[in-house]
């Protein structure tokens, strides 16, 4: 069994979209191990993106993550990470397909609604980044 994080970021949290993210998950088959609604810190966000501390777009990451509550999830189930990233769409909304997550409800790479882990590496990462080993189901 994989598991990965999930972030319904501000933007998704802004426009009501926690519930349509677990639903659309959960009706794939996966699991929600752990879920919480936070106020990133700066440092757990430069942490989050800390591949792309060297990037000009960097500040405009860590800025826009920590600008409001964000749901945390850790989604659970066979094949997680690449179903969740087939689930949320292309990073850029205008190339990703109608029924994806960001296909249906984002318009620009800046406010694209969720984030999802993109390898086991990263997940673990992710996950230790947000959740204590006791908080996961």
């Amino acid at each position: 069994m994989e598991q990965t994080l999930v972030l319904v970021k501000p933007d998704g949290v802004k426009k009501n979209l926690i519930g349509e993210v677990i639903s659309r998950f959960e009706r794939r088959g996966l699991k929600v191990s752990a879920l919480k609604l936070v106020k990133i810190t700066k440092e757990q966000a430069e942490s989050h993106y800390a591949e792309h501390t060297d990037k000009p777009f960097f500040g405009e990451l860590v800025d826009f993550i920590t600008s409001g509550p964000v749901a945390a999830m850790v989604i659970s189930g066979e094949n997680a990470i690449k179903a969740v990233r087939g689930q949320m769409g292309a990073t850029n909304p205008l190339d990703s397909v109608p029924g994806s997550i960001r296909g249906d409800f984002a318009l620009t790479i800046g406010e694209n609604i969720v984030h999802g882990s993109d390898s086991p590496e990263s997940a673990a990462r992710e996950v230790a980044n947000f959740f204590k080993a006791d908080e996961l189901y």
